[in-house]
């Protein structure tokens, strides 16, 4: 069973930066750890649909971004540390949302959120203009 819990979340000034966490523990239904699951994050507004952010593949050599965040946004993971990281900077109030981090039995990232099994509970960014 897999748990992923976000933190990093809060209430942040336009322009400012921040780095978000998922921490990755147990195993998938096929036993896959942290370093065999690719890893999304995603972030949902109010009234809106849940949109993808960025991706990053198993090794951490493939990285894919949403043209929204593009430029502006890092993402990483710590294989020996079963953590994920999003990193963004000079934030807007756009980017104000619940962003979740996921995972998937899968080598390349997927987009779309029925690609991903496995969710966290969300972290509110909010960031003040």
């Amino acid at each position: 069973q897999v748990e992923l819990v976000e933190s990093g979340g809060g209430l942040m000034q336009a322009g400012e930066s921040l780095r978000l966490s998922c921490v990755f523990s147990g195993r998938t239904f096929s036993g896959r750890t942290f370093s065999t699951v690719a890893m999304g994050w995603f972030r949902q507004a109010p009234g809106k649909e849940r949109e993808f952010v960025a991706g990053i593949g198993w090794t951490g050599t493939t990285t894919y971004y949403s043209d929204s965040v593009k430029g502006r946004c890092t993402v990483s993971r710590d294989n020996a540390k079963n953590t994920g990281y999003l990193q963004m900077h000079s934030l807007k109030f756009e980017d104000t949302a619940v962003y979740y981090c996921a995972a998937d039995a899968q080598l390349r990232p997927g987009e779309r959120p029925e690609e991903y099994d496995y969710w966290g509970q969300g972290t509110q960014v909010t960031v003040s203009s």
